[in-house]
């Protein structure tokens, strides 16, 4: 039995599959402790795991990053980037550390597993590894691995084979180093010096790849060719979606295969504004064939106009597991655990997503041929309503769609996590 702690930045996107991992490994008689927010200690205890609050100088609230920072409304573009990076990421990472640190003094641990943007970790890996266990990256979101054949992280470029692209890419990693992200990066660096007497050893976006281990939930034809992959990195395959306890809707019978079903949601956090991508796309196929089949993500059904179209229909949250097998078509702003488990049942996808890690998944959905990107978080019915109707008359999306799914279904996530976790206790023990 081994004793792993596993830490989040206070966001649901974050949270969520990592407390599915914490179940997993509770489930094989592992001890887990979770530091994140108090937000979520009722569903950290509920996992069975032993939680750790973030210090109060850590526990932002990312789902609400408005209200945190009201000077951060009305941002957009490199502005924006930068502000997130700064406030929401790099400066809970000293007092991040600190509560690691104080975790690791109390109890002996056999590895922290993190996700990428717990700045945290990015600290606790520059440690010698005689002062700390293992650090390992749980990749919930797109790969971030520095590569020559990829473009920078988070400015969703797709990639340019050869010569050309690789030079392309070095320009850009210039240009997102030193001018986007310039000042970013020293006070990442000064903080880095504070804490561990060492700078961070990297642009501090691509940290991940530098971790002893680096776990990416998807298989690789979701994700870009790297000829230098690191070796730390590991496809295991998507998390397995949890089976659903939500009831079925009373329309649950309309869903009978007599029309395509087209199903639109924003997720259960970027969701506050419907006219970004649901009620565009409600519009767009109101006069259409297809059933519209819309999650609100938690938000009361009566959020939309109560003159809905009499082939739209709305609940609250979804049984994914019954639902995607119906599916012809997914509309997203492109969630990554959501775009997974459509992929995994072969369904193809309209995404409309240019904020935090969408435009990374946005991106992949239009390279890999599994759907179309409309390149835009809010979005013209016009624009989507063209999109699904490609979408649907065009089988190669679907094809590259199933292709990718088979894949999905041919890998064992779970078995893929533990292997790492066994190789890495074993190095360690020979240490």
């Amino acid at each position: 039995m081994s004793s792993y702690l596993i830490t989040c930045t206070p966001a649901h996107g974050h949270v969520m599959p990592l407390l599915q991992i914490a179940r997993h490994l509770l489930s094989r008689g592992h001890e887990v402790s979770f530091l994140t927010s108090i937000r979520y200690a009722d569903r950290v205890v509920a996992t069975g795991a032993r939680f750790i609050p973030l210090p109060e100088e850590a526990d932002v609230d990312l789902d609400d990053a408005d209200g945190a920072f009201p000077e951060r409304v009305g941002l957009t573009g490199p502005a924006a980037l930068r502000f997130d990076m700064s406030n929401l990421f790099v400066r809970p990472g000293a007092a991040q550390l600190a509560a690691v640190r104080a975790e690791l003094a109390e109890r002996r641990i056999d590895a922290v597993l993190t996700e990428p943007l717990f700045v945290g970790g990015a600290l606790l890996q520059l440690l010698p590894e005689h002062e700390r266990p293992p650090v390992v990256v749980l990749g919930i979101f797109p790969l971030g691995a520095r590569s020559k054949d990829a473009a920078p992280f988070g400015l969703g470029v797709t990639p340019m084979p050869g010569p050309i692209g690789r030079l392309r890419n070095a320009m850009l990693r210039t240009v997102a180093e030193r001018a986007i992200f310039g000042g970013i990066q020293r006070e990442a660096d000064e903080m880095a010096r504070r804490e561990t007497g060492r700078d961070l050893g990297g642009f501090v976006l691509d940290w991940a790849g530098r971790a002893d281990a680096y776990v990416q939930f998807t298989v690789p034809e979701f994700e870009y060719p790297r000829s230098d992959l690191p070796e730390t990195v590991h496809f295991a395959g998507p998390l397995p979606a949890p089976a659903s306890t939500v009831a079925l809707p009373d329309w649950w019978a309309d869903l009978d295969g007599t029309r395509p079903v087209i199903h639109v949601t924003q997720g259960t956090i970027a969701n506050s504004d419907f006219g970004q991508l649901v009620e565009p796309t409600i519009t767009a196929l109101a006069a259409s064939g297809s059933l519209v089949v819309v999650s609100t993500g938690g938000r009361p059904v009566d959020t939309l106009p109560a003159d809905l179209p009499p082939n739209v229909r709305v609940a609250e949250y979804l049984p994914y597991d019954r639902l995607l097998p119906l599916v012809d078509v997914l509309v997203t702003n492109g969630g990554y655990g959501g775009v997974q488990q459509a992929l995994a049942h072969g369904v193809p996808i309209v995404v409309a997503g240019q904020t935090e890690d969408k435009v990374e998944v946005a991106a992949r959905i239009g390279w890999s041929g599994v759907g179309i990107n409309l390149r835009a978080t809010t979005v013209a019915p016009t624009q989507v309503g063209r999109a699904v109707e490609r979408v649907l008359a065009d089988s190669a999306y679907r094809t590259h769609a199933e292709r990718i799914g088979a894949a999905m279904r041919e890998s064992d996530a779970w078995s893929a996590l533990d292997g790492v976790l066994d190789e890495l206790a074993s190095r360690w023990a020979l240490s």
